[in-house]
């Protein structure tokens, strides 16, 4: 797995709460292992919201009659959705 080095300024409140999270009564180890997983987090919260909005897309669509048969796979049938969007559903 290829690695990034990536440096930061923190304000001292910032700094401060990073080293609450990484000394011996915090939750983290270190402050590369606090931040790694605060990044993880991040990104899932954004898939979430991806699919959220699919979602809602979808209920959009529904109500305007533009449905197909689901595959089962929430990845596929979106490549799916995409593609009857572009050739105008039909």
């Amino acid at each position: 797995m290829a690695t990034e080095r990536v440096n930061a300024r923190l304000t001292v409140s910032l700094a401060e709460h990073v080293e609450k999270m990484t000394s011996h009564s915090g939750y983290y180890e270190t402050p590369s292992e606090y931040i790694r997983d605060l990044i993880r987090r991040d990104m899932e919260k954004f898939e979430l919201y991806y699919a959220r909005d699919s979602i809602l897309e979808g209920y959009k669509d529904a109500s305007m009659g533009k449905i197909f048969k689901s595959s089962g796979n929430f990845k596929k049938d979106i490549v799916k959705f995409k593609n009857k969007e572009i050739n105008g559903w039909t």
